[in-house]
């Protein structure tokens, strides 16, 4: 039977037809209708999460530390000697072990500055032609920082000498901003001992934007300075005069304190040595030259205790004594086999301790 139709009229609209008997269409079998509120909620993407706080990363070096109790403890005990050792001797170990570990830094960090160029520059700010005075002035740097004045903690962008006119690396925050940030976290961690805490200050350096400028040499030499800050007599912690192995970046904080920690074992020991050796050097220079009178020899023996190479120049800009002194108690010593010339030229010699 053929359905009815009612048609409705007006001046506007076509005739709209409507069927008698068409089936209820209920609303579930809409497809275009948005599901229930609960099903809606699936199909959400993910949020945005909060961010964790910057001293989260705090607990994984605590773990850390834990993991190597003991061998923390042995090290936190060597550097302990080694403390007491340069708490008792004289000023100038501290200035010996300052200018080798900046040396040895320098070619961990690329620039590559000689134990006698960088002796040079220090004592008299002599440089040659193929020196980068750049290298030079990073690695002078760091012999300043590793024998003296204030730490890190006090004023960091002070520390480095870094006040940044200009907006850091480009962005809007400024240097003092990001040193900021990495002092909160170091203040945070003070629970955590100050060798733990030097290593992770390390590791954080680059990730807290503060890698510019030698970012390597500064990091390291911030990081001794921590390791070393309940002590008297040291004023760093070596890190890299015995292989700077423990200053790879790589693996989670277990490994990297391990490697830190072995590092900084074999650094100090390597110091260790060194004093054993300069100090062995003067009581047999003392014996061989009670002969000699005047100022000068006291002053050279002194000089050659703080150097690890002296050049004629030098010896006397340091000591203040005349060249002809100079040069005659230089040659008196290397004949009596105190001292040995390392550069087998006839000018611009070197002597270091005949050891």
């Amino acid at each position: 039977m053929k359905p009815q139709a009612s048609t409705l009229t007006d001046d506007f609209d076509d005739p709209l037809i409507t069927f008698e008997g068409e089936e209820e269409t209920h609303e579930g079998d809409l497809w275009f209708l948005p599901g229930p509120l609960e099903e809606e909620a699936d199909d959400l993407p993910p949020g945005p999460r909060a961010e964790p706080p910057d001293t989260a990363v705090i607990e994984d070096w605590a773990k850390a530390e834990g993991v190597h109790a003991a061998r923390l403890a042995r090290v936190a005990g060597r550097l302990g000697a080694l403390d007491d050792r340069l708490l008792r001797g004289p000023e100038g170990w501290r200035h010996r072990l300052a200018l080798i570990e900046a040396a040895d830094l320098s070619w961990f960090a690329g620039d590559r500055v000689s134990s006698d160029r960088l002796a040079l520059w220090v004592s008299m700010r002599l440089s040659g032609a193929q020196d980068d005075p750049n290298a030079l002035a990073r690695v002078g740097w760091a012999v300043r920082r590793l024998t003296g004045g204030p730490g890190p903690k006090v004023d960091l962008a002070a520390f480095l000498d870094r006040r940044d006119p200009e907006n850091f690396e480009g962005s809007t925050e400024r240097f003092e901003d990001r040193a900021g940030g990495w002092l909160d976290v170091m203040a945070a961690a003070g629970d955590l001992h100050p060798i733990t805490r030097s290593c992770m200050g390390f590791h954080l350096w680059s990730l807290a934007g503060l890698g510019q400028h030698g970012d390597q040499i500064e990091a390291a030499v911030t990081a001794s300075r921590i390791a070393a800050s309940d002590g008297s007599g040291a004023i760093f912690a070596p890190l890299a005069m015995g292989g700077a192995g423990g200053l790879r970046v790589s693996g989670l904080p277990p490994e990297r304190l391990a490697r830190w920690l072995d590092g900084m074992n074999s650094a100090i020991l390597t110091a260790m040595r060194t004093l054993d050796d300069i100090e062995a050097w003067t009581g047999r220079a003392e014996n061989v030259m009670a002969q000699l009178s005047g100022r000068t020899p006291v002053a050279l023996r002194r000089t050659f205790s703080q150097w690890p190479l002296v050049s004629a120049p030098m010896a006397e800009a340091v000591t203040g004594a005349s060249r002809a002194a100079v040069q005659r108690n230089l040659a008196w010593m290397e004949a009596s086999g105190l001292i040995r010339e390392v550069t087998g030229q006839g000018r611009y010699r070197m002597w270091s301790l005949d050891i």
